[in-house]
């Protein structure tokens, strides 16, 4: 019976425990939006990051498609961006996309490479508040010198420039 008695207390306390850890749903965003300066569509030593690029972070229901949240920020000197999610999305789709470059001398966005999708609840077995986005890129409209030399260090070659 004390058995008993001492199982049920340790619940009850486990119980209380879990309440008192709960707290209003909020994420960070965090990623980095950089220049392809190569035109590879991956990041390589070549690559600047984007000062002052725009992003957009946007859920959408799953089965209605209908917008449920959206936010805009813009990356620092590194090209990376923080951005903050309210409320938990277990039943949405989120998303960052690239909106816009502050380089015209590299502002090609790739169709399929533009978004990276995140997971923003607290139902997905992540035990923190930052998700971590894939980083994001423009490209340039041709590549720079060095493109070559800088894939052929990596192995990937041959590769036309």
């Amino acid at each position: 019976m004390a058995k008993a008695i001492m199982l049920l207390s340790a619940l009850c306390i486990l119980a209380l425990a879990n309440f008192a850890h709960c707290h209003p749903e909020v994420f960070d965003v965090e990623g980095k939006v950089y220049c392809d300066t190569c035109r590879v569509q991956f990041e390589t030593k070549l690559s600047e990051n984007l000062e002052g690029a725009t992003v957009k972070l946007q859920c959408r229901n799953i089965s209605t498609e209908t917008e449920t949240f959206s936010v805009e920020g813009v990356t620092d000197k590194d090209g990376k961006y923080k951005l903050t999610v309210n409320g938990d999305h277990e039943n949405d789709i989120c998303e960052v996309t690239v909106v816009k470059s502050p380089r015209e001398d590299c502002k090609e966005s790739v169709s399929g490479y533009e978004k990276a999708r995140i997971e923003c609840s607290d139902n997905v077995g992540i035990h923190n508040a930052v998700r971590f986005a894939n980083p994001l890129f423009f490209m340039k409209a041709e590549s720079v010198q060095g493109c070559k030399e800088a894939l052929d260090e990596l192995g990937l070659f041959p590769l036309e420039f």
